[in-house]
């Protein structure tokens, strides 16, 4: 059987905000950018890998959630709480002097993990986690 992971859904609040992080920050293609009934849909992914990407998507437009469920969500995302993506790069310092410069949320500065990494941690605009990896040299 073949698999890959197509894409991952992370949810966004604020669009502009979003794009700000994902494309002008870490450096993510914008793939596609939808707008409905007020709401936003932003695909974004690494240059040179159209095959992986993450969708960035608006809380309130998941089906079959309550108003009491979306109230939750909505205070996990302004906590930092309710989602996070790991993602890798060849050279994490770089990346972190990178994404540092822009106004942006650091969790942590890149450090040695016990078990094999290198990685630093942001939050994005919306409040996910976002850790970037490197392999350990």
């Amino acid at each position: 059987m073949d698999i890959t992971i197509h894409s991952a859904l992370l949810p966004q609040d604020d669009p502009e905000a979003a794009l700000a992080f994902y494309r002008d920050a870490l450096g993510f293609e914008v793939r596609n950018d939808v707008g409905y009934k007020g709401m936003h849909w932003i695909t974004v992914g690494p240059a040179g890998q159209p095959e992986t990407s993450i969708v960035l998507y608006p809380p309130e437009a998941a089906p079959g959630v309550t108003d009491d469920e979306r109230r939750t969500i909505t205070d996990m995302m302004a906590k930092g709480t309710f989602a996070s993506i790991n993602l890798a790069t060849s050279d994490v310092d770089a990346l972190f002097e990178r994404v540092q410069a822009r106004d942006v949320e650091v969790v942590q500065e890149p450090t040695d993990q016990p078990y094999g990494v290198r990685d630093c941690a942001f939050r994005d605009p919306s409040g996910n986690l976002v850790r970037i990896q490197q392999a350990a040299r």
